[in-house]
């Protein structure tokens, strides 16, 4: 059976180490610009800009646009579906 695509819920983008470490940065630290992430991360900015894409593309993160760069922010209540499904066990 193949994998459902990263997109398609936020069980799927955050199964990925990275977004989950993205996600984590901007809980605690608030709004970032990648060049922030990638300092932070240690990566390469397409791949960050990557991760932030999925995470952007199932609504965890948003992003807008200040001059040049692109800030991003954590909406934690995407994460619902998650802690509900957690908060089961």
């Amino acid at each position: 059976m193949p994998r459902a695509p990263t997109t398609s819920d936020v069980f799927n983008a955050i199964a990925e180490p990275r977004r989950r470490q993205i996600a984590e940065l901007l809980a605690r630290r608030g709004a970032l610009t990648v060049g922030a992430l990638v300092v932070m991360l240690g990566l390469p900015q397409p791949a960050v800009s990557k991760h932030l894409g999925v995470l952007r593309k199932v609504g965890v993160v948003t992003v807008i646009k200040q001059g040049k760069q692109r800030v991003y922010n954590l909406e934690a209540e995407k994460f619902k579906t998650v802690h509900d499904w957690v908060s089961a066990f």
